[in-house]
């Protein structure tokens, strides 16, 4: 492994406001940068109650803008929202303010329910577009794009990074095929990990962009100083994910000692859906994290955990920042 990220989703806590929860993303990026975490990613949705991201390429400005060396990016932008020439000039602006910097990963889902996906797009176009959309929006970063009719000003020239992100074997198929990097979101999606994984590296084909495949694998983590409390900590990602999928979209929730509102059926979604985690005191979530990268071998390793408590969620990320750095430096030397 070569390094260790983060994913932030800026999350709206009960009982605080949007404002608060992008102060919060600004803190938790500067806590990355000084606990060594190589990436700091945030990630489009919209119409959630819960998230403050839905504008990402404004926060990542924001969060390029307070940081100084750490890279910010896109984990990612849900390209079937968006005009390709619009994320390409987004971006070569966030690339030209902030050279060497910024990722692009993107998406294929609407990263929303239908109904806003409409209010998004205006018109819904037939068949499925992504990968020309991500072959159009590569050409505009090209040095050659200086030379094309169309121009994402700033955009040509700029090489921003574009990874291919999914959570099935399309993803992995067409991150292969273009010779990009790979990230699978196992954080909330894990069923087809192992089989993406062996897509991605068995078809790769090397690129101007790649030599070999680079994959990362995406987990939870909620780390405290005991099992118990980390226990206690998650239930708010558990119940915020509960609702979500029974319709009910909010604020992320305040920790419970009792998940029985919760039915048993859709805990057990639940838990399935959120289970590539490592979650507990620090002995057992390096056992589980050195477990994920023993089964998985990942270039990269991003975790990413939702806690309604600012400081014990910097803390969580300080206990696995720990972690992952003994981890990648021995997988490094071996």
């Amino acid at each position: 492994m070569n390094h260790y990220s983060m994913l932030d989703l800026s999350p709206v806590a009960e009982g605080q406001t949007a404002a608060q929860a992008l102060a919060n993303t600004l803190d938790l990026a500067r806590h990355a940068e000084r606990l060594g975490f190589h990436r700091f990613w945030l990630a489009e949705h919209h119409n959630m109650p819960g998230i403050a991201s839905a504008a990402t390429a404004v926060v990542i400005g924001h969060v390029a803008a307070g940081t100084k060396s750490i890279r910010v990016g896109a984990g990612g932008i849900m390209l079937p929202n968006h005009a390709p020439l619009v994320i390409a000039e987004q971006f070569g602006t966030l690339a030209t303010l902030f050279p060497g910097r910024i990722d692009l990963g993107l998406g294929r889902a609407p990263g929303t329910d239908m109904a806003t996906a409409r209010a998004l797009r205006r018109n819904l176009q037939a068949g499925d577009e992504f990968p020309q959309d991500v072959v159009e929006l590569m050409g505009y970063f090209a040095s050659s794009a200086a030379d094309a009719r169309i121009q994402a000003v700033p955009g040509a020239g700029t090489h921003v990074p574009v990874w291919i992100l999914g959570s099935s074997l399309f993803g992995a198929q067409l991150a292969a095929y273009l010779g990009l990097p790979y990230a699978f979101a196992s954080h909330f999606a894990p069923a087809l990990l192992d089989e993406a994984l062996a897509t991605y590296r068995a078809t790769f084909r090397p690129s101007e962009h790649l030599a070999r495949p680079y994959a990362m694998m995406a987990a939870g983590l909620c780390a405290a100083d005991s099992d118990a409390e980390a226990d206690y900590l998650r239930s708010s990602q558990i119940l915020a994910f509960a609702r979500l999928r029974t319709g009910r979209p909010g604020k992320l929730p305040r920790p419970v000692h009792d998940l029985s509102e919760v039915p048993a059926p859709v805990m057990a979604g639940v838990a399935e859906a959120l289970s590539c985690a490592a979650v507990g005191s620090p002995a057992t979530v390096k056992q589980q994290l050195q477990a994920l990268v023993d089964r998985y071998h990942p270039d990269e390793m991003m975790v990413t955990g939702m806690i309604h408590d600012h400081a014990a969620r910097l803390h969580s990320f300080a206990i696995g920042a720990e972690i992952l750095a003994e981890i990648t430096a021995k997988a490094r030397a071996a």
